[in-house]
C-alpha cells in the first residue's frame, strides 16, 4: 500500500511497530507507533512517534522513506528539509537512508517542563514535486529524575508548651517526572515525639506534616533530629531525604539581675561625645528571646539627664551624648532597667550616679548689638555698622580678651569700654566690585595655652544707581533680507546695568526721527523690556537700501541714567523680479517677427532681444541662450547683449520661416528667467517700415521694390490694429474720466511716454517697448549706437542715436523717446 492510496477522506491510518533492539548501536530502530494519512499531492496527514526521553545521539526513530512510501534513491534530488516548530533541532533526516535520527539528546522535563503529554511538532518538506508531511514525536517519561527536596535542611521552632496532637507543615519535595515517575509517599524515621502525616492535593501532589505525639521539654532535650524520605513511583524506585531539626523554645521564668543595685562613675567636664561612662551588665538563666535583654531609662530619670548620656539598649553602655559643663550641673543621677524580649517580659533595676569634674574649659563669647545688616555703598566714612561686646566666664588671665578682624577690610574696630567695640566704615565702598563682605571677629583669651572664638557676620551694601546702561557694542549693523515677514526679529540691542533692582531695570526707545519721509517709528520697533529689534513692514531693496537710527536704554533709577547706541540696519537683496523683456516687441501670447533679406550677409544683425532686471546689480546681470533653435549653424546669439547674428548666407534648403526662442537668465540664486519667440521670416526683398507713430516721428530707409504679399499682409494688420484703436478708444469713452491726459506735442522729437506697467513679469511688452525696440534695431542697421538716458527724478528715459565713429548725437536722423517705469 502506497502514501498515495490512503486519503484524507476516508481517514485510514497504518499503525507500525518498530521494535527496540537497543539504544547505543546507530543504525537500529526503536520502538514507535505511527499514524499518519495523506491526501493526493497535498501534505494534510500527521504522522505520529512516540519514543523515550534521553535517548543517545544518533540513534534511529523510523524510516521516513518507507513510512511515507518516498524513493529513498530520491531524497537528494527532492531536497528533504526537517522543520523543527519552535524548538532546537533535536532530529535529522538521512538523505541516503532515508531514516529520521536524533541529533541531540531530548530531556523531555526541560522540553515540556511539568506537562503530562510532550510532543515535539516538526515538518518534513519535499520539494519537485513540493509536499508537506506533519509529524509530531511523542516524548515519554523515564524515571531519571529523583525526588528532590528544596532545602536538606528543615528547620522547627516549637514551644516546650506546645500540646500533643499540633500540626506542622514541611516543605515538600520536588521530582521533575510526570506520571507514576512522580513522587508516591514520604517517610519518616521512628522516634518517640513525632509521627508523619501525608495529604493528597487535589492534582495527585503529596504534601507532608509533622505532627506531635507526645508533649516536649527543653531541658531534657532541647533539639530534635528527624530524617524525612521522599519514593517515587517509578521502575527502579528513587528517592530523596531531608533532615529536620526541632528546636524547643524555653518558657519565660526568668528575670534579668544585676551585679550590684548601686554604681558610682566619675568623669570630666568636656569629655568628648562618645565618651564611655559605664556599661552595665545583667544576666538571664533563660533561653533565647527569653533571655535577651534591652536595657533602658527608667520614669525616675531626669530628661536633661537622659539628654547628657546615651544608653545602648542591647549592651548596656552608656556613653557622653551631649557637653558636660561643670559650671551648669554637677553630678547626674541614672535609674536603669534591664528587660527580657519575653512575650511575657521580666525585669530588674540598678541605679547609677556620676559626678562631674571641674576644668578651665570656657571659650571667650562675642556678642553683636545694633547690627546693620546692609548699608548703602556711598556710605560716610565713619559710619557705625554695630556694636560689639565681648565676655569670658573664667577668671584672672583666663577672662581677659582681645578682639580682632581676620582680615583686612575697609572697616575699622573702635574700642569705647573694655568689653566694647563698634564698627564703623574706613574706606569708600563700591558695590559693583565687592557686593557683600564676610566679616570674621576672633576673640581670644590670654590663658596658657590660649582659648579663642569667633563671630562672622554678612554685611550687604545696598545699590545705588551710579552706573548708566552699556552697550555691548558702539554701533550695530544688521543685515535684514528683503521681503521679510512684518514683525520678524530682527536682532537684539541689548544693554547691560551693574546696578541691581530697579537700577538695574532697562527700558529701550528708538529715538524718533524721519526716514525717507517716513517716521522711524513706523518702519521699526523695539521690545521695551529686552531690547528686542522688529521689523514692522515688509521691505524692498529696490525701494530702500539702508537705514539709520539710534537706540536709548534708560534704567528705572532715581534719577534716570541712559545710553545710545547707533543702528545701522542694511537691506540685502533677494532675486526676487524676473528679468523683462523689453525687445523685440510682441503682444501677450504671440511671438515677435522679424522680417530680413534672404540674401543677408554673413555676420548682419538679424534681431536683439533687450531685458530688464530692477534687482541688485550682482542679481540682474543678464545672460541670453537660445532655449530653440532650428539650425544651430545659422544664427549665433551674443549671451552677453542678446545679438542674433547670421553665422553664414541662406541657402534654397534654408526654410523661408523660422522660429527661434531665447530665453533671458538673471544672476540670482535660484535663476529667474523670461522668454521670448520671434518668428523669423526671409524675403527675396525687404522694405523696412516703422509704425507710424503720432508721439515721435523717426526717419527710416525704405526699399524700392515691395513684396505684393508682404503688402497685403501689413495692410491687413494695420487694419486689425485701427479696429482695435477705435474699440478701444469707445469703451474708454464709455467710462468716467477721472483725469486728465498727458498732452503730446505733435511737433516735439523728445515726447513723454504714459508710464509702462511694473508688473510684467511674462515677457509681454506694451506699444512703447516695441516703438523703443523698433527705433533701436532700425537705427542699428544703420551703423548707429543708441543710448537710453534717464530723466532725472526717475521720470523714464531719453533714447538716442550716433554714429559709431564720432559718438555725438545726429538731430537730423536720431530721434528720442522718453520711456517711463513707475516705482
Amino acid at each position: 500500500m502506497t502514501v498515495e492510496d490512503c486519503t484524507f477522506a476516508f481517514g485510514a491510518q497504518i499503525t507500525t511497530m518498530i521494535p527496540i533492539f537497543g539504544l547505543l548501536l546507530r543504525k537500529r530502530y526503536v520502538s514507535s507507533f505511527l499514524i499518519f494519512c495523506v491526501t493526493w499531492r497535498v501534505a494534510l496527514s500527521v504522522t505520529r512517534y512516540s519514543v523515550p526521553e534521553e535517548m543517545e545521539e544518533e540513534s534511529i526513530v523510523t524510516n521516513l522513506a518507507t513510512d511515507l512510501a518516498i524513493d529513498v534513491h530520491s531524497l537528494n534530488d527532492r531536497e528533504v528539509k526537517l522543520d523543527i516548530i519552535h524548538s532546537k533541532k533535536y532530529l535529522d533526516i538521512n538523505k541516503d537512508t532515508g531514516e529520521l535520527y536524533i541529533v541531540e539528546k531530548i530531556d523531555r522535563e526541560y522540553l515540556c517542563s511539568a506537562k503530562s503529554a510532550c510532543f515535539l511538532k516538526m515538518d518534513v518538506i519535499i520539494e519537485n514535486p513540493l509536499r508537506i508531511f506533519n509529524i509530531e514525536l511523542e516524548i515519554k517519561d523515564i524515571n531519571d529524575n529523583a525526588p528532590n527536596f528544596r532545602r536538606e535542611k528543615i528547620q522547627l521552632d516549637i514551644l516546650e508548651s506546645v500540646s500533643p496532637g499540633e500540626r506542622f507543615s514541611l516543605t515538600n519535595a520536588v521530582d521533575p517526572d510526570v506520571g507514576t515517575n512522580s513522587i508516591r509517599t514520604y517517610y519518616l524515621r521512628e522516634n518517640e515525639h513525632f509521627d508523619l502525616e501525608i495529604q493528597t492535593g487535589s492534582d495527585g501532589t503529596k504534601y507532608a506534616g509533622l505532627v506531635l505525639k507526645k508533649s516536649l521539654d527543653r531541658e531534657e532535650r532541647a533539639v530534635h533530629n528527624l530524617l524525612l524520605t521522599a519514593v517515587d513511583g517509578g521502575v527502579p524506585v528513587r528517592s530523596g531525604t531531608a533532615s529536620i531539626i526541632v528546636r524547643v523554645l524555653d518558657v519565660n521564668d526568668n528575670a534579668p539581675r544585676f551585679d550590684r543595685e548601686t554604681y558610682t562613675v566619675n568623669i570630666t567636664e568636656n569629655a568628648p561625645i562618645g565618651t564611655l561612662v559605664i556599661k552595665l551588665n545583667a544576666t538571664d538563666l533563660d533561653d533565647g528571646t527569653n533571655a535577651e535583654i534591652a536595657y533602658a531609662y527608667t520614669l525616675y530619670t531626669f530628661e536633661k539627664t537622659q539628654e547628657m548620656f546615651s544608653l545602648d539598649s542591647n549592651t548596656g553602655e552608656i556613653n557622653v551624648k551631649d557637653v558636660i559643663d561643670f559650671e551648669k550641673i554637677k553630678s547626674f543621677e541614672m535609674h536603669i532597667q534591664a528587660k527580657d524580649k519575653a512575650l511575657s517580659p521580666l525585669s530588674g533595676q540598678c541605679e547609677v550616679k556620676v559626678f562631674v569634674t571641674d576644668l578651665n574649659d570656657n571659650y571667650p563669647e562675642i556678642t553683636i548689638q545694633s547690627f546693620k545688616s546692609a548699608i548703602k555703598e556711598n556710605a560716610a566714612i565713619g559710619t557705625v555698622i554695630a556694636l560689639i561686646s565681648i565676655s569670658d566666664r573664667d577668671s584672672g588671665d583666663n577672662g581677659k580678651v582681645d578682639l580682632s578682624m581676620n582680615q583686612h577690610l575697609p572697616f575699622t574696630l573702635n574700642k569705647s569700654s573694655e568689653s566694647h567695640f563698634t564698627l564703623a566704615v574706613s574706606e569708600p565702598l563700591d558695590r559693583e566690585k565687592v557686593p557683600e563682605y564676610e566679616i570674621t571677629f576672633i576673640v581670644t583669651d590670654r590663658g596658657s595655652p590660649p582659648l579663642s572664638n569667633n563671630e562672622t557676620i554678612t554685611l550687604e551694601l545696598l545699590d545705588v544707581n551710579d552706573n548708566a546702561p552699556v552697550f555691548p557694542q558702539s554701533f550695530y549693523t544688521i543685515p535684514v533680507m528683503e521681503n521679510n515677514a512684518p514683525g520678524a526679529m530682527l536682532s537684539s540691542v541689548a544693554a547691560y546695568d551693574p546696578d541691581l533692582h530697579e537700577n538695574q531695570y532697562l527700558v529701550y526707545f528708538i529715538t524718533e526721527k524721519e526716514i525717507a519721509n517716513t517716521s522711524v517709528s513706523m518702519l521699526f520697533s523695539i521690545n521695551p523690556e529686552n531690547g528686542n529689534l522688529y521689523a514692522l513692514k515688509t521691505f524692498d531693496y529696490e525701494r530702500e537700501k539702508e537705514f539709520l537710527f539710534h537706540v536709548e536704554a534708560r534704567d528705572s533709577g532715581v534719577p534716570p541714567l541712559s545710553s545710545n547706541v547707533t543702528v545701522h540696519i542694511v537691506i540685502l537683496d533677494q532675486n526676487d523680479n524676473s528679468p523683462v523683456i523689453v525687445s523685440p516687441w510682441h503682444t501677450q501670447g504671440s511671438m515677435a517677427e522679424e522680417v530680413i533679406p534672404r540674401y543677408t550677409e554673413k555676420g548682419s544683425l538679424v534681431a536683439k532681444v533687450v531685458a530688464l532686471d530692477i534687482d541688485s546689480p550682482q542679481n540682474s546681470r543678464i545672460t541670453y541662450q537660445f532655449l530653440q533653435i532650428p539650425d544651430a549653424t545659422l544664427f549665433s546669439l551674443d549671451r552677453f547683449n542678446g545679438e542674433i547674428r547670421t553665422m553664414r548666407m541662406f541657402s534654397y534648403k534654408d526654410p523661408r520661416h523660422l522660429r527661434l526662442v531665447v530665453v533671458a537668465k538673471d544672476n540670482g540664486n535660484p535663476a529667474l528667467s523670461a522668454t521670448v519667440t520671434i518668428k523669423l521670416s526671409t524675403a527675396e526683398q525687404v522694405v523696412k517700415a516703422i509704425p507710424e507713430s503720432t508721439q515721435v516721428p523717426l526717419e527710416y530707409d525704405v526699399f524700392s521694390e515691395v513684396n505684393l504679399y508682404l503688402v497685403i499682409g501689413l495692410g491687413s494688420v494695420s487694419f486689425l490694429l485701427l479696429i482695435t484703436i477705435l474699440v478701444s478708444i469707445i469703451v474708454k469713452c464709455q467710462k468716467p474720466k477721472t483725469t486728465k491726459a498727458h498732452a503730446v506735442p505733435p511737433a516735439c522729437r523728445n515726447t513723454f511716454i504714459p508710464p509702462r506697467n511694473p508688473n510684467i513679469t511674462d515677457s509681454t511688452l506694451i506699444s512703447n517697448d516695441a516703438y523703443w525696440y523698433s527705433l533701436f534695431l532700425a537705427e542699428t542697421r544703420k551703423g548707429k549706437v543708441v543710448i537710453r538716458q534717464p530723466i532725472p527724478k526717475g521720470a523714464g528715459y531719453i533714447v538716442s542715436s550716433m554714429p559709431q565713429s564720432t559718438g555725438q548725437t545726429e538731430t537730423s536722423e536720431s530721434t528720442a523717446s522718453t520711456l517711463q517705469y513707475s516705482e
